[in-house]
């Protein structure tokens, strides 16, 4: 019996110094983490909602509204759903396979998709779906995640990680845990023209996720997922090339970046800082253990909603929170003149909030 104790011991010990992952962790150095204070104090103002059914489905990743008011959804699925303005109920519209994620509309109505598992797709007014960009350079886009589109068409898309792809990895969520244990720095902004081609703009991001315009095209906001931070890079004007941080030291993984009303830039984060992750930042072997673990043992997507709205140099504007998970794994919000809809890596409904009622002008 203790023979047979100790060689299990052994085989154990083995196997979590020894068995082969797929990650080679890196060191770095977490940013502090003040947690949920000042401007971003804890409430409950995301608890009372509106719930739109999905026809089925569920992870309402990204939500974009049309001039006309149609609200057009990304699912887990695969199916891009759609409904009017005043339904409460939105239907299948188009599978653009894979897994949609962040979605844009062009000035002729076209509706762009960031597809995790394809690239950068086009589905027409009348729901043709074309798959327009999947290399760049000559490399493969791996992780394609968030977009946002000029009024010359221009389509600035991230690459959230060419270490990682979301389709090889058992999705988005495994693939992207896999890259913020990693943390190799592998995400990229893309630009693309249907007629200019495409070229890589930046390299260097820990999960690129979000990305939002300003009306003017200025300048492109970047959410850095694992780094807790949005970047702010200059498209034109004197600043042009230059980058800067514009909040950090978030107090959850951010998302998607969408552009709202009156100067309101709105940040999902998906989660809460995870104390494992950032304390063992400086340990890259004891990570590759960790890998080792069983997923229930390994960090996870905790159930806290909190979306933020910030100004274009970071002030946060509205704090908007769901500490107790009545929603959770909040991805974003897509603003209209009386609503909000709140987005969700997994959530089975979508979110929708009168703006009046949480007092949003």
């Amino acid at each position: 019996m203790r023979f047979a104790a100790w060689a299990a011991l052994i085989a154990l010990v083995a196997y979590l110094l020894l068995w082969p992952v797929p990650v080679e962790p890196v060191a770095w150095k977490a940013p502090a983490a003040p947690g949920y204070v000042g401007p971003l104090a804890p409430n409950t103002r995301l608890a009372q909602f509106e719930a739109l059914t999905l026809d089925g489905l569920h992870g309402p990743e990204a939500v974009v509204v049309g001039v006309d008011g149609t609200l057009y959804a990304s699912t887990h699925e695969g199916w891009i759903l759609r409904a009017g303005v005043n339904d409460t109920a939105l239907q299948r519209w188009v599978n653009a396979g894979g897994r949609p994620l962040g979605l844009a509309l062009d000035a002729e109505g076209n509706l762009w998709v960031a597809n995790a598992y394809i690239g950068l797709q086009k589905i027409t007014p009348q729901g043709t779906v074309s798959t327009e960009l999947s290399h760049v350079e000559g490399s493969a886009i791996r992780y394609a995640d968030d977009l946002d589109i000029t009024t010359d068409g221009t389509i600035y898309l991230s690459d959230a990680s060419t270490r990682f792809a979301a389709q090889d990895w058992a999705g988005t969520l495994s693939a992207s845990l896999l890259d913020l244990n990693e943390h190799s720095r592998s995400g990229r902004i893309i630009e693309y023209h249907p007629k200019r081609g495409a070229r890589i703009l930046l390299e260097g991001f820990s999960f690129a996720n979000g990305v939002a315009l300003d009306p003017q095209g200025r300048y492109l906001l970047i959410a850095e997922t694992g780094e807790y931070r949005v970047w702010k890079h200059w498209l034109r004007g004197p600043a042009t090339g230059k980058s800067e941080v514009i909040i950090d030291q978030l107090p959850g993984f951010p998302d998607n970046v969408h552009l709202g009303q009156n100067g309101r830039y709105w940040v999902g984060l998906t989660s809460p800082r995870s104390p494992i992750i950032d304390g063992l930042a400086e340990w890259p072997f004891v990570r590759k253990i960790i890998q080792r673990l069983p997923d229930f043992l390994r960090p996870n997507v905790v159930h806290y909603g909190m979306v933020l709205a910030v100004d274009e140099n970071g002030s946060v504007l509205e704090n908007l929170q769901a500490p107790a998970g009545e929603v959770y794994a909040t991805t974003g919000v897509a603003e209209t003149d009386d609503y909000l809809y709140v987005t969700s890596l997994t959530m089975p409904v979508l979110a929708r909030y009168q703006k009046a009622a949480l007092a949003i002008d």
